[in-house]
């Protein structure tokens, strides 16, 4: 470490001291001396802060509002402790009606893109080694994922002079293929990231999988710290920190898409912080799932100590926000357990599976900077108004002032009229989650919210589906999803299947196979 004094020091020379010495002397002191704010410039830094199986109520901070549009804590809230979310949260504003898709590849497609799962068709998680389309899945639905030609928000970044660095997971593509690989993405700088979505080990002293029995999913350019005490969350922020210094002293603006493996399973316990869970009325894998939480918040914090540190704070933009429902493991996927008091987990087609945290702050204010001048944010407030994960793209598009391709369809629209706390009239009040596929907590099925009406079609019914081919829920009367409305509310339900289906259309969306001869696709049906 370097130490510096506050008072300067004085060189006196004994000879005279020639212009190249000079010029040596200056080039060191400026390498070490502390860094100064950096100057004020039209184009803002970035960072998206994805956390992997993150909920929204996996967290100390409360999302959920009461009947007012106050804050509402529940149990959950206070096992939790995220201090660096709730330090941003009062930095900026937050949303209680942030939707991803139910599973992780679709949603970070989305995010890359703009556009939503059923118009790229990346409808499930990829696996990197074998096409999981499922036994009535869309047979050419998007496996490979993302290539070398695709639009990507990266890519579109990087044109515009942007230091674009990934760093944590990708899960882009399935193994062999381009999208496996971020670098081939738009992305400058790739590290961890590959085809796989959950890390081989958390542990250093685990090689973070590498020699183990799951190496295959081994986390990549990490050997620095093979065998030591470092856990994975906190290699990947080291390695952020170095990036995004590296890129401040180019003096070029950077991208950072900081995207941790946390909180996907395995659940291994951070050390650093399994104290803290030791004595709840929680179980060991629980407990550990708290532990993955706690160390996210952490990394969450001292990147909001580096940027201060390096004085570009005032100049980046922070959304922080999880890839789709708790996978905490906590009852049953269906109840009223893991993501209480909401229904459901990752995966399945209840609010719990596909409602998530988001964020989004100025990691410090300034009422001098042109960016936050072009984009302010409420500070300290709630946004009830629906967004989804597809709003990104066009926001930051917009916030960097870039223009998408002209031939890319883009599902998103801009936040910039709700981060500052008001409403937007312009945009619609809906999300289409559309799942395709099996096995997953939920099969085959499509939801669709419209204002404060949510409609679940289930291609094949079954005891998920409690044995119906429709849910209705009323979220405003209803918002934990308990009474499904689809007998009692016939002219509803018909108006809701067919914004649903309208939905579809729009997205050119794929469809299960008829299970009778495996290849016919399989249209919702109008009731």
């Amino acid at each position: 470490a370097v130490s510096y004094q506050s008072t300067p020091r004085f060189i006196f020379m004994t000879r005279p001291m020639t212009l190249a010495r000079l010029a040596v002397l200056l080039l060191l002191t400026l390498n070490v001396l502390p860094a100064k704010a950096a100057p004020q410039s039209a184009t803002p830094n970035i960072v998206v802060f994805l956390v992997d199986d993150m909920g929204v109520m996996d967290t100390s901070l409360p999302f959920l509002t009461d009947a007012d549009g106050n804050a509402k804590r529940y149990p959950l809230n206070d096992f939790y402790r995220t201090p660096n979310m709730e330090r941003l949260a009062v930095r900026g504003i937050r949303f209680n009606n942030f939707y991803a898709m139910s599973v992780c590849s679709p949603t970070r497609i989305s995010i890359m893109t703009g556009q939503n799962a059923a118009r790229h068709h990346a409808t499930n998680w990829i696996n990197p080694r074998a096409n999981n389309r499922g036994p009535f899945g869309p047979p050419d639905w998007n496996w490979q994922g993302l290539t070398k030609e695709s639009v990507t928000l990266p890519r579109l970044l990087s044109g515009a002079g942007y230091q674009t660095i990934h760093v944590g997971k990708g899960h882009f593509g399935a193994d062999t293929f381009p999208g496996a690989e971020p670098l081939n993405l738009g992305f400058d700088v790739n590290v961890g990231g590959a085809s796989f979505g959950a890390p081989g080990s958390y542990y250093g002293k685990q090689n973070f999988g590498w020699g183990t029995k799951r190496e295959h999913h081994a986390v990549p350019h990490l050997k620095k710290y093979h065998g030591s005490e470092t856990f994975l969350t906190e290699a990947l922020t080291i390695e952020a920190k170095v990036r995004v210094t590296s890129a401040v002293r180019a003096k070029k603006p950077f991208y950072l898409y900081m995207s941790h493996y946390a909180v996907h399973a395995p659940f291994d316990s951070d050390p650093r912080f399994a104290a803290n869970y030791a004595d709840s009325d929680k179980p060991k894998n629980a407990q550990a799932f708290a532990t993955l939480i706690e160390g996210m918040d952490k990394s969450l914090g001292d990147l909001l100590d580096h940027l201060d540190e390096l004085g570009v704070a005032d100049n980046t933009l922070v959304l922080f926000l999880g890839d789709n429902g708790s996978d905490a493991p906590l009852g049953h996927e269906h109840a009223v357990a893991c993501a209480a008091p909401l229904r459901g987990k990752k995966g399945a087609h209840y609010e719990g599976g596909m409602r998530v945290p988001f964020i989004a702050a100025w990691a410090k204010a300034s009422s001098n900077n042109p960016s936050q001048a072009r984009l302010p944010i409420a500070v300290g407030s709630i946004q009830k108004q629906t967004a989804n994960v597809t709003d990104l793209f066009p926001t930051i598009l917009s916030l960097a002032g870039q223009q998408k391709p002209s031939n890319h369809a883009v599902d998103g629209t801009t936040l910039n009229t709700l981060l500052t706390g008001k409403a937007d009239t312009s945009r619609k009040e809906e999300f289409l989650m559309h799942y395709p596929h099996s096995p997953h907590r939920s099969d085959y099925f499509t939801s669709h919210r419209n204002g404060d009406w949510k409609v679940i079609y289930h291609y094949y019914p079954s005891k998920d589906s409690e044995d119906s081919r429709y849910q209705l829920y009323n979220l405003a009367d209803d918002p934990f999803e308990s009474t499904n409305l689809a007998d009692s509310k016939p002219d509803q339900l018909r108006a809701s299947m067919t914004g649903l289906i309208a939905g579809l259309k729009n997205y050119q969306a794929q469809y299960p196979v008829d299970k009778a001869d495996g290849q016919t696709p399989v249209a919702p049906i109008l009731p």
